[in-house]
């Protein structure tokens, strides 16, 4: 960690988040915030981040680190911020109370979804209780800051695929197209759980998903058609360690937009199959409880929405009149 003007190495902890933060944790206290006091007011991001990281790692409700996927947002919104700080003359030790809200507006008016708000929103309260525990600053302008309601209700956002679209995708990919397919519509696993998948996390009709969301470990059961695509798959491994996929989420997403495209389905990105597997299952089972097992919600709350898509009762009714 370097700036132009002086130095905020703490070289020898680079190698694990557990490394960073216990360097950042090391430090005597007024090292720490002369340290931190520096990297806020030449406004480096990088040094920001890592700062930010520590404290979220050490004392954030993800006790233990954020996920790669939320890391990364929050990375990259702790950036954005940064650079709209310098660009508007904001101080970052000592910001006006109304630099929250002026903040959050310019976002809206960017054209930034509701969600995508209120992620950055989230990265840059992790940045100020960072910068409050390194003792840089007793302020936080986003203490009091509120995002604009989401005007649209979840479940007429991110329909889940069709049952003739995940038919259409599967027909549409190679082995390895289905089993990752399936992974995700039929086992319910977030693309990420589905990529980090090894060999030796499955046993039987059960895998283990090992880094789920907020790092929590789940065995889910695999249907037989997800065992059969398994199964296949694995006369082409030897090594038991290996990647059930093995490929990036970028890569992902370009091979569902080729199968989408090639399959003539709309593409609504990998996280509608997982949907796609919760609202399946309450129209068969009636159940949010087994959904939610399922694709390992930790509240009922989150899998109500899986309800809405699957309940045809209220089209049925309108009908008949």
């Amino acid at each position: 960690m370097t700036t132009g003007r002086d130095s905020l190495s703490l070289e020898r902890f680079t190698a694990t988040v557990l490394d960073s933060a216990r360097g950042w944790a090391d430090l005597p206290a007024d090292e720490r915030r002369r340290r931190a006091t520096l990297a806020a007011q030449y406004a480096n991001a990088t040094d920001l981040w890592s700062l930010t990281e520590a404290h979220t790692y050490l004392y954030g409700r993800a006790v233990g680190g954020l996920s790669p996927r939320t890391a990364r947002s929050y990375r990259e919104g702790g950036a954005r911020f940064v650079e709209y700080a310098l660009r508007s003359g904001v101080s970052l030790i000592r910001p006006e109370p109304d630099a929250g809200p002026l903040y959050t507006r310019t976002l809206e008016a960017a054209g930034l979804s509701p969600s995508s708000v209120r992620v950055h929103l989230a990265s840059v309260r992790a940045l100020y209780r960072a910068l409050r525990w390194a003792g840089v600053t007793p302020l936080d302008p986003f203490s009091d800051t509120r995002p604009a309601p989401d005007k649209t209700a979840p479940w007429d956002k991110r329909h889940p695929y069709s049952e003739a679209e995940v038919q259409g995708l599967l027909a549409a990919g190679s082995l390895r197209d289905q089993a990752l397919l399936l992974l995700c519509a039929h086992a319910g696993l977030r693309i990420a759980e589905a990529l980090d998948l090894h060999w030796n996390d499955l046993e039987g009709d059960r895998l283990t998903v090992r880094r789920g969301k907020g790092g929590k470990l789940r065995r889910v059961k695999c249907s037989p058609s997800l065992q059969g695509a398994l199964a296949a798959l694995r006369t082409e491994i030897t090594a038991p360690d290996a990647p059930v996929i093995g490929a990036t989420q970028t890569a992902a997403r370009q091979r569902l937009r080729l199968l989408a495209k090639k399959a003539g389905v709309t593409y609504r990105g990998w996280h509608a199959l997982r949907h796609y597997a919760g609202t399946r299952l309450v129209a068969q089972t009636g159940s949010l409880e087994h959904a939610a097992r399922h694709l390992g919600h930790s509240s009922i709350e989150t899998t109500r929405v899986y309800a809405k898509w699957s309940d045809q009762t209220l089209n049925d009714a309108l009908a008949g009149w």
